[in-house]
């Protein structure tokens, strides 16, 4: 076989191989939007918020703390700064930002500083982590407006903040309740 044909077809495989050895980029969905809340342990959060219609899926992680690549042992001690939170993958064409915050409200007692139920400290706080200008200022006026409206008894604590880092959570928290039917929750809907 001629040497140079040898080469071209050494190139084309070379070539060809580093073309696959590229990540792949996947297409947002134009009708998908992201919302993060964080609202006592994760399970029960997760467990209301993902039988909303319009929401598309959810996973549970950690975020708002500054250790890179926590795991629950980290988080659960309550030194991270990392809140137990839950991300929302919605369709906002079926339930608004302003909805998943009603509801979001409704879920937890947003007036207990860094405690829900038997859970206590940070990593139990209630927080909302918005990706936009037109989060924050939602998330600020649906604040504002459950304030106003004496539902609660005490003010509120929620922290209103930019979007951190999300690490998802290992793999026996995604879906826990559905999992484990019975398991612990603190979480309801209120009136």
């Amino acid at each position: 076989m001629n040497k140079w044909l040898i080469m071209i077809i050494g190139l084309f495989c070379l070539g060809s191989a580093h073309a696959k050895a590229k990540p792949e980029v996947k297409a947002t969905a134009v009708n998908e939007e992201v919302a993060i809340f964080g609202g006592g342990c994760f399970w029960g959060v997760q467990d209301i918020i993902r039988k909303l219609p319009g929401v598309i899926r959810s996973d549970v992680g950690y975020s708002g703390g500054g250790l890179l690549n926590p795991v629950y042992s980290d988080v659960h001690n309550g030194t991270t700064g990392h809140a137990e939170v839950v991300r929302v993958y919605f369709n906002p064409k079926k339930i608004s930002y302003e909805k998943l915050l009603d509801y979001f409200f409704r879920l937890h007692d947003p007036t207990t500083l860094n405690r829900q139920g038997n859970d206590v400290g940070t990593q139990y706080r209630s927080v909302i982590f918005y990706q936009s200008e037109e989060q924050r200022k939602t998330a600020l006026a649906k604040k504002e407006s459950v304030e106003q409206s004496k539902k609660w008894k005490k003010p509120l604590t929620t922290e209103i903040t930019a979007a951190k880092p999300f690490y998802k959570a290992e793999d026996y928290h995604q879906d826990y309740l559905v999992k484990n039917p019975g398991g612990y929750t603190c979480h309801y809907l209120r009136d």
